[in-house]
Order: structure tokens, then C-alpha cells, then sequence
């Protein structure tokens, strides 16, 4: 700005204020460069600040007071979330943790229960893993709740001081605070909005012990008074299968039968067939004889697995509603969901049986021969689960 451009500063009728110290005149202009108030003949041909850029000090004070008007805006907006996160979600997460705390410790005392005999150092181990674990997830959360609170603190100090000095403070004033506001500012914008975070979260994989599972499935084998009487729906038979008359034996024919009638609930591609009942709550087990086969597939379905087409949507394992044990040859995996996890099993088993425990949310596949543990899934089930089959190789049977 040249010094022609420079008036005498505020008009007639402004209130006074400080004046330059070297020049006696009021400070009404503010020098960019130097970032400081200065008079008119500072800002002249002849001052120290010539050449620089120079405002009003109105106009910079105004951009100020806009500045904090932002600022105390996104200051609100932000307290406003962090309350909204210790209303709603922190108190959600606690009862979570209780809650799944509470069915963990369920299910370790009614699986050692059955073998309480061979595993009572296991109980009390699983059980202060589950104390531990509800313990620190209920920390963590305090920790959270203390951490908001004290960042709401922060931001309300930080919210009172801008408001105070916006609403008390000259022009003057508030320019020789400018380097204030900007280290509230700083330290405002240095407060983040929560985030979601798995230390809030009760971990149930510390109910998880390779000897429990072990034990307690060998045990469910021996007390359950016989496994369930699955039968096959006759309706849903691949027609590259061929069902046995007691429903229970599927044998793979690569040429597909003429004299299955096609229906809504029969698979007309994949060799694939499901059993007549399904399973929405409790244990049930049942054994798969597979040793006559080098191709199959066993496992649980929901019952809107899309039966028609040569696509993922009714091949079993390659989608959202199957879960199976499968051989290929001398590879066997577990899959769901197009996801398929290698097991390294240094055999083949003869009879492969299926275990569903559907309180807890956990589907097992062992020999029943040696009571070895093949695969163990934990999932959400979304509804009641049928068990499925799948034959590409001669003949799979449903052992009584």
C-alpha cells in the first residue's frame, strides 16, 4: 500500500487508543510484515515499515473476530460428538462386555462340567482369562470415559477463553493476542474425535483352548445318547446324485439323471443335497461316512442357499450361506464365503463328523475314530443351519 493510499486512521468520533510511540499518532493500521500495529507514519515513504503490506487495524481485527466465530463453531460441533460418544456408545460398549463376559464364563463351566474330572486347573485358568479380559475391556472403557472428559474440559476452557476475548477485547488488544488464539486454536485442533477401537471390545477368543475343545467334544460324543437322525430331502438332490431309499447315502454319477423332476428346491448344477431339518438353537452332532470318496463336501447351509445355476451363489463354500469341510484328492480346507483356509491333515479320515454348538456360535469337524479335533469356525450364524452334502466321487453315507 503506498503511502498517498494511508489516511489519518479512524475517522472523527472513534474512540481513542494507544498511540505510536515514535510518532505520537494513533495506531490505526496494521503492518502485514511485521505483524504489529503502526500509525500512518510508520507506514509512509519515510517509516520503517515502507514497502510493506498494510491493512486497517479494523479490517484485521474483524478477520480475527470471524476466525474465532469459526472456530468456537467446530469447537461446539466437536464437543458435541465426543458427548454423543459417552452417551451412546461408551455405556453400549460397557454392557457388551458384561454381557459377553457373562455367556463366556457360561460356556467354560458347562463344557468343563462334562470333564470337570480331567480339566479343573483348565476351569479355573479359562476363568480368570475371562475375568482378565472383562476386567481390562471395562478398564479401557473408564479409560475412554476419563480421556473424553477430560478432552470436554479442555475444549470448554479452550471455547470460554476465545468467547471471553471476543467479546471483552479491543482491537488492540485482541491483535496483541493473536499469538494466543493461535495456540488455543493449535491445541484445539490437537484434540481428535473418537475413533472406534477393538480395546473396547470384550475379546471372546480367550474362552479358546485347544485342550477344552479336545475334551469337550470328545466328551459331547460320549454322552449325547446317539447323534441326530439326519436324513437327506430327497427334493434338494443334485441330479448327479443318486439317493439311497433310507435317505442317507449319496452316490455321484457323471451323467445327469432324466428322471429327477426339476423343482424350486432341487440343485441343478453342483452335486449338492441337504437334509430335511435344520438347527436354530442347541448341540447337535452327526458323523459322514467319506472314506469311498476323494471329493466332497460336508458342512451346514441356510436354507435360502440359491439352489439353481453354475455359479458361486449355490456352490458350496464360495458363499455368505455355506459352511463345509471339503477333500479334494490329498487337499482338504474349510470354506465359506469364497474364502478357503488349507488343513494340513496328515491322513484321511474315514468317517468325518460335524458338531454344531449353536450357543456358542461354533461349528467343528473331528474323526470320530480319534476324537481329533479337524477344524474348529466360530461365526454369527444368521438363522437355522441345515446340514449339506456334496459327493463328485462315488458315495458319501450318513452313519446311523
Amino acid at each position: 500500500m503506498s503511502v498517498e493510499s494511508l489516511g489519518p486512521g479512524p475517522g472523527p468520533g472513534s474512540e481513542p487508543g494507544p498511540l505510536c510511540p515514535e510518532h505520537g499518532q494513533a495506531l490505526s493500521w496494521f503492518c502485514c510484515s511485521e505483524r504489529r500495529p503502526v500509525c500512518a507514519a510508520c507506514a509512509g515513504l519515510g517509516g520503517r515499515c515502507r514497502g510493506h503490506r498494510i491493512r486497517r487495524a479494523e479490517e484485521r481485527a474483524e478477520e480475527l473476530r470471524n476466525k474465532i466465530v469459526d472456530q468456537c463453531e467446530r469447537l461446539q460441533i466437536q464437543s458435541a460428538t465426543i458427548t454423543k460418544y459417552m452417551a451412546d456408545v461408551l455405556p453400549g460398549k460397557n454392557q457388551r462386555a458384561v454381557s459377553m463376559a457373562s455367556a463366556a464364563r457360561e460356556l467354560v463351566i458347562q463344557r468343563l462340567g462334562l470333564v470337570r474330572s480331567l480339566c479343573e486347573s483348565e476351569e479355573q485358568r479359562l476363568l480368570e482369562q475371562v475375568h482378565d479380559e472383562e476386567e481390562r475391556a471395562h478398564q479401557s472403557i473408564l479409560t475412554q470415559r476419563a480421556h473424553w472428559a477430560e478432552a470436554l474440559q479442555k475444549l470448554d476452557a479452550i471455547r470460554t477463553s476465545l468467547v471471553d476475548m471476543l467479546t471483552h477485547l479491543d482491537d488492540f488488544q485482541l491483535i496483541q493476542k493473536e499469538l494466543e488464539i493461535f495456540e488455543r486454536t493449535e491445541e484445539a485442533e490437537g484434540i481428535l474425535d473418537p475413533q472406534e477401537s477393538e480395546k473396547l471390545n470384550f475379546d471372546e477368543k480367550c474362552t479358546r483352548s485347544p485342550l477344552l475343545t479336545q475334551l469337550w467334544a470328545t466328551a459331547v460324543l460320549g454322552t449325547l445318547s446317539g447323534t441326530e437322525d439326519v436324513r437327506i430331502d430327497e427334493r434338494t438332490v443334485s441330479p448327479f446324485l443318486q439317493l439311497s431309499d433310507d435317505r442317507r447315502t449319496l452316490t455321484f454319477n457323471a451323467k445327469k439323471s432324466k428322471a429327477c423332476t426339476d423343482g424350486p428346491e432341487r440343485f441343478d448344477h453342483w452335486p449338492n443335497a441337504l437334509a430335511t431339518t435344520s438347527f436354530q438353537a442347541g448341540l447337535h452332532a452327526w458323523v459322514v461316512n467319506v472314506q469311498n470318496s476323494c471329493a466332497y463336501k460336508v458342512g451346514v447351509a441356510l436354507g435360502q442357499l440359491p439352489r439353481k445355476g453354475s455359479g458361486n451363489d449355490s456352490r458350496l463354500g464360495y458363499n455368505a450361506f455355506s459352511w463345509v469341510f471339503s477333500r479334494y484328492d490329498q487337499e482338504f480346507r474349510f470354506s465359506h464365503g469364497g474364502q478357503h483356509e488349507p488343513l494340513g491333515l496328515l491322513r484321511c479320515p474315514a468317517q468325518l463328523g460335524v458338531l454344531l454348538d449353536l450357543q456358542a456360535q461354533e461349528l467343528l469337524f473331528y474323526e470320530p475314530a480319534s476324537g481329533t479335533v479337524l477344524h474348529t469356525h466360530h461365526a454369527s450364524f444368521p438363522g437355522p443351519l441345515f446340514p449339506v452334502f456334496a459327493v463328485a466321487d462315488q458315495t458319501i453315507s450318513i452313519v446311523r
